[in-house]
């Protein structure tokens, strides 16, 4: 079974910065893909950014793009996303979450991902 516990979520200004952190539990950490997503209030979850076990491959979606950096640690079992330049919009519950790769296989958040913290809570205030 596999644990993930976020943290670092809280409440910043228009421009501001946080990183936020996820540690992975009770599995292999690289033989996993790790990823962030996020629900705001009233839309659906979506993908912020992935990456491989090896951290060749990373994958943002366009709104992170150049703000947001996705990384990890595989020593620590820690993944973590610095947001910089936050805007009102990015306010949300940032979940990680975990996908176990495959030969062969991709970790682009588009794809199903099987383990999923509880989340943490991000408020960007004008």
């Amino acid at each position: 079974q596999v644990q993930l516990v976020e943290s670092g979520g809280g409440s910043v200004q228009d421009g501001g910065s946080l990183r936020l952190s996820c540690v992975l539990s009770g599995k292999t950490f690289t033989d996993y893909c790790l990823a962030w997503f996020r629900r705001a209030p009233g839309k659906e979850r979506e993908g912020v950014a992935a990456q491989s076990p090896d951290r060749r491959t990373t994958n943002y979606q366009e709104f992170a793009a150049g703000r947001f950096t996705i990384s990890r640690d595989n020593i620590l079992r820690t993944v973590y996303l610095e947001m910089n330049s936050l805007k009102t919009e990015d306010t949300a519950m940032y979940y990680c979450a975990a996908r176990k790769l495959s030969p062969g296989g991709s970790c682009f958040f588009g794809l199903t991902y099987s383990d999923w913290g509880e989340g943490t809570l991000v408020t960007v205030s004008s």
